[in-house]
């Protein structure tokens, strides 16, 4: 079982930056893959980056390539997720994930947090 927290979100103005961390409970939480989602009102859940077990292999999608950086820290159970360069579209609820792959699906995903609100001004 892995408890995943997130914190680190609030209100930006475009072109900022925020940096979103997600601890985990557990001795395990160096044997999941990691994964940031979002959520804007009205939308689907979307995949937004994913890192692996090591955290040699990172994977982004292609509206936050060049602007967000995935990590991890497994000494501290912390995955982060940097996020520059801020756009207005970029505003969601955004969830750290747990799982078996770095994918890009969120039903591959076993553990969830409950989210941290991103909102970015124009």
């Amino acid at each position: 079982q892995v408890q995943l927290v997130e914190s680190g979100g609030g209100l930006v103005q475009a072109g900022g930056s925020l940096r979103l961390s997600c601890a985990a409970s557990g001795r395990t939480f160096s044997s999941y893959a990691m994964g940031w989602f979002r959520q804007a009102p009205g939308k689907e859940r979307e995949f937004v980056a994913a890192i692996s077990l090591s955290g040699s292999n990172t994977y982004y999608a292609h509206s936050v390539r060049g602007r967000f950086t995935i990590s991890r820290d497994n000494a501290k159970n912390t995955v982060y997720l940097q996020m520059n360069s801020l756009k207005p579209e970029d505003t969601a609820v955004y969830y750290c994930a747990a799982g078996a792959h770095p994918v890009d699906v969120g039903l591959a995903y076993n553990y969830w947090g409950q989210g941290t609100q991103v909102t970015v001004s124009s």
